[in-house]
């Protein structure tokens, strides 16, 4: 009876300890299965790439300058259903965009002097108490370039900073794409073909930032 006693203790214990060895045998297989070995140099282990708003601008400009180009609404067209509605004009016109709509628009005229890197332009057919300006820089200002097409969204983006850095980007591609190729210093009193977008603030007074710009 005493030997008996004594072998059943022995025998659980025996059979945990395979138990536990199994148990970590499976473990260790698991481990080895589910872990992937990076060779050294290989992406596979980095992190997301950070957003490059110099490269995201030059990639787009293009497509951003072709988007305004076929919105762009003559201004004395655009300048007239403003007056009537200005509600009607968004809708049929314009991009939703927070303050205000954003209107894409085309005009030639003559350009007065330059204030502060802004540039009056005489527009005919337009009324006489609106006023009509470009961004000749050396700064440009706003998101107008990234709103007015109606397809870049926030969305698109990781955050908040990285939608207004893409803004930047392509005022950035505006000044070395079309205004260094023009003598913006002198530019008063030549007449100017101009393709551009505005966020209606003022009806009275349009801000364009050019997406093109042409010296006649």
């Amino acid at each position: 009876m005493t030997a008996t006693t004594v072998s059943r203790p022995r025998n659980r214990r025996r059979t945990g300890r395979i138990v536990t060895a199994v148990v970590i045998v499976i473990v260790v297989i698991v481990m080895a299965l589910s872990t992937k070995v990076v060779p050294k140099g290989s992406d596979l282990g980095a992190g997301p790439t950070a957003f490059s708003a110099s490269a995201w601008g030059k990639t787009n400009f293009p497509k951003v300058q072709k988007a305004i180009a076929k919105k762009a609404t003559p201004a004395a067209t655009l300048a007239t259903a403003i007056a009537a509605d200005q509600t009607a004009a968004a809708t049929k016109y314009g991009v939703d965009a927070g303050t205000g709509p954003e209107f894409a628009t085309t005009f030639t005229g003559i350009v007065g002097a330059a204030q502060d890197g802004v540039s009056p332009v005489t527009v005919s057919g337009i009324p006489s108490d609106l006023v009509i300006r470009i961004q000749t820089g050396p700064a440009i200002n706003g998101t107008d370039l990234r709103d007015a097409p109606g397809t870049i969204e926030y969305g698109q983006f990781t955050n908040q900073i990285d939608y207004q850095n893409a803004a930047s980007a392509l005022n950035d591609q505006v000044k070395k794409q079309v205004l260094a190729k023009t003598d913006v210093g002198s530019l008063a009193g030549k007449t100017v073909t101009v393709t551009g977008a505005f966020q209606l603030v003022n009806p009275k007074g349009w801000l364009v930032t050019p997406s093109q710009l042409e010296v006649k």
